[in-house]
Order: structure tokens, then C-alpha cells, then sequence
């Protein structure tokens, strides 16, 4: 696609998004879910970069304070009221993310009594990990695209409260563990085993957090992140990390672009983590290219899982100029791999082009997951945004 049509698309995709979803126009009750809106201020700034138009920085900013408006806030079915930190109306305006963010699920969160439905439990609410750190990289972006620290504090206390609140000892002691989710109010888990890439997601952000504040925002008061940045880097110690997942390849893949980058600055630690994540991509993406998924019908296939995996292809040509550009920043095995990752980049080509396809939004794997599917696209179709802390 050439880059005029690339444009063009992400123009009509997040437009279409930010009606449906009641940004633009405002509606009395926008459907705000944290995953999308990640990647939507992502997109949104990307085409301020790359159009100069205001309007596109003002709508990821006006999405911002939706989602902490909406989704830092107890639901209006709950008998809870007010913002999830318990704080008084003036002083949560002032940290709208210290008590956390809701996923932004339709059902409410399963109750204390209730009894456990694997099927169910992924359309209650409660809070992700993994959606949180999305929203801490995007407050990030922000942060860094406007010069307002207030941005990356935000992303701070966030950090902090969800270390706090996922990261606990077992009964017996021994190893910290983290909750792959938790309800609301970051009470009790809601599910408790650990997700595998949450700590090496965590260990990534809050390094990624911590590097802007002490690069860009030195004279700024915000929360310093080093006791949890030991205990992630501990906790991915002796992790498995591979997995045929698309969409968890793809992020395994976003992790290192990050990771290089951050190497770049003088700012990740360990050195050789980048190298254990790129050999489990490699390994993913060799279980995953055997079954030759991209040939079954739309009917069986997720947009956002392959495009996930798109989008982190995309960071293998970032982190090959990277190693090219700062060859001392990176341990000896890391070219080699990146080497071997190149090859599968026809992969995300694929992909990408078949779901740019306007004929395949009519399957219903797509329009069941309309806005994520359409906002991921728009990632996928210009990713720099995104890939880039």
C-alpha cells in the first residue's frame, strides 16, 4: 500500500473510531475499553507527527481524560461511587490514576460469592496487567510528544499502584507472583495465575517510564520506580517465554524494540534479557508459521491477534538500525537473532494486507471486535507511533 493510501486509511479508521466510541462528537456515555484507547493515542499522536494537525493531538488528549474520567472511576452499576483510589473529587482529578484503570468489560465484576466461569469471567470487568502498562506506555507517548510531565507521572503512579496491587508472596513465602487479574478495586484476585509476559512487560514499561522522567522531566516531582523494577527483573528470572500466540509474539517483539531502545539510553538492565526475548519470539514464530494459519477462511481468524503480531514484526527493522547505530549497547548474540527474525517480515506484510482489505471488515470476527480490530489496523498501517518510547 502506498503511503498516501496508508494515510488515508488510518484517517477513515480512527475517524470511524472516535464516533463509534463517542470522542468525536462527545457523547453522554462514550464505551471506553483501555487496551483500544492504548493504541488509539498512539495513533492518534502518530498522525499529528506526521500531519502537523492539531486536531489529531487534541483527540488523543481529550481520549486521555475520557478513559481516566470513565474507566478511573467505579462503573454506574456498582454501589461504589467516585474514583477507584477512594480520593475526594479535586484531589483524583489531580491523580486519576493512583487507585488504577477498569478494563472497560461490559459485565460487571464477578462478585466475592460468586462462583468462578472461565467462559464468563472475559466479559466481566476488573483490572489487566497488561492493559494497564499499555496505558502507562501511551501516557508516556503523550508525555514526550506534548512536554507535559504530567503525563508521565500519571504513568508512574500508575506503575506503582499496579505493582502494589498485582505483585504478592504465596502463603508460604518464597517468590513474588503476579495476578494476571484483579478486581476493581485491586482487592482480591479475580484470577491468579500469572500471565507469562507480564513481568518482562512491567520490567520493560517501568524502565521505559523511569527513563523519561530522569532524561526529559529531571525537576519534576514524580515516584521513583527502582524497588519495582529489582522485582520484575527478578520475577522474569528462569521464565519461559515462548508461546504460538500471535498477538503474544508480537508483543514479546514490541518488548525488545523497546528494550533496544532503551539499551540505546544507557537504561535497561539486564543485558541479556533482550537476547532470551528475541530467541522466544524466534521460537513462536517458528511453531506459528508450521501451521500455516493466514490460509484458513476470515470466518476463523482474529484481526487484533495477527495484526499484534504485524505490529511487532515491524520493530525487527528499527532494533537491525539500532544495533547498527549503537553496535556496543547490545550483546554479541543479539544481531544474529534479529537476523533470523528479518525473514519472517513477508509474515506482517501479509497479514497487514489481508485485513486492509475493506471486502474482509464484513466477516464477523471483525465486526464483533469492531474497534479493536480497526484501531490495530490503523497501528499496524503506521506503527512508529507505537514502536517508538
Amino acid at each position: 500500500m502506498q503511503n498516501d493510501n496508508r494515510l488515508s486509511t488510518i484517517r477513515v479508521l480512527m475517524a470511524e473510531f472516535a464516533a463509534r466510541s463517542g470522542l468525536d462528537p462527545a457523547a453522554k456515555v462514550p464505551r471506553r475499553y483501555l487496551w483500544t484507547d492504548a493504541f488509539a493515542v498512539c495513533n492518534f499522536l502518530e498522525l499529528y507527527r506526521r500531519t502537523n494537525d492539531e486536531k489529531f493531538r487534541d483527540l488523543a488528549l481529550r481520549l486521555v481524560d475520557q478513559v481516566h474520567a470513565i474507566l478511573g472511576r467505579h462503573r454506574d452499576d456498582d454501589p461504589r461511587s467516585g474514583w477507584l483510589s477512594g480520593l475526594g473529587e479535586e484531589e483524583g482529578r489531580r491523580h486519576p490514576t493512583i487507585g488504577g484503570l477498569r478494563i472497560g468489560k461490559e459485565l460487571n465484576e464477578r462478585g466475592p460469592g460468586e462462583p468462578f466461569d472461565e467462559r464468563l469471567e472475559w466479559e466481566r470487568d476488573g483490572q489487566y496487567y497488561h492493559y494497564l502498562t499499555k496505558w502507562m506506555h501511551a501516557l508516556n507517548r503523550l508525555s514526550r510528544a506534548t512536554g507535559e510531565a504530567a503525563y508521565n507521572v500519571w504513568a508512574l503512579e500508575l506503575a506503582k499502584t499496579a505493582h502494589a496491587g498485582f505483585t504478592s508472596l504465596p502463603h508460604r513465602g518464597g517468590r513474588k507472583r503476579m495476578a494476571w487479574k484483579m478486581s476493581i478495586d485491586l482487592g482480591r484476585p479475580l484470577v491468579p495465575s500469572m500471565g507469562q509476559h507480564d513481568p518482562i512487560d512491567g520490567l520493560v514499561t517501568f524502565s521505559q517510564l523511569q527513563a523519561t522522567a530522569r532524561r526529559e522531566f529531571a525537576g519534576t516531582a514524580a515516584p521513583q520506580l527502582d524497588a519495582e523494577i529489582l522485582d520484575l527483573a527478578q520475577l522474569c528470572t528462569g521464565r519461559s517465554l515462548a508461546t504460538d500466540d500471535p498477538l503474544g509474539i508480537g508483543g514479546l517483539l514490541f518488548d525488545a524494540c523497546r528494550m533496544a531502545q532503551l539499551r540505546c539510553l544507557e537504561a535497561f538492565e539486564p543485558a541479556e534479557l533482550l537476547a532470551d526475548v528475541l530467541g522466544a519470539a524466534r521460537l513462536g514464530l517458528e511453531s506459528y508459521s508450521v501451521g500455516n494459519p493466514l490460509r484458513l477462511p476470515v470466518e476463523y481468524r482474529l484481526a487484533f491477534r495477527e495484526l499484534g503480531l504485524s505490529i511487532g514484526l515491524q520493530g525487527i527493522e528499527k532494533m537491525r538500525k539500532l544495533i547498527g547505530q549503537h553496535p556496543g549497547a547490545f550483546a554479541p548474540s543479539v544481531l544474529p537473532l534479529v537476523e533470523e527474525l528479518e525473514r519472517y517480515a513477508p509474515l506482517g506484510e501479509t497479514i497487514e494486507a489481508f485485513w486492509a482489505e475493506g471486502r474482509n471488515w464484513n466477516s464477523a470476527g471483525w465486526t464483533e471486535n469492531r474497534e479493536i480490530n480497526s484501531v490495530m489496523l490503523a497501528t499496524s498501517l503506521a506503527p512508529e507511533g507505537f514502536l517508538t518510547i
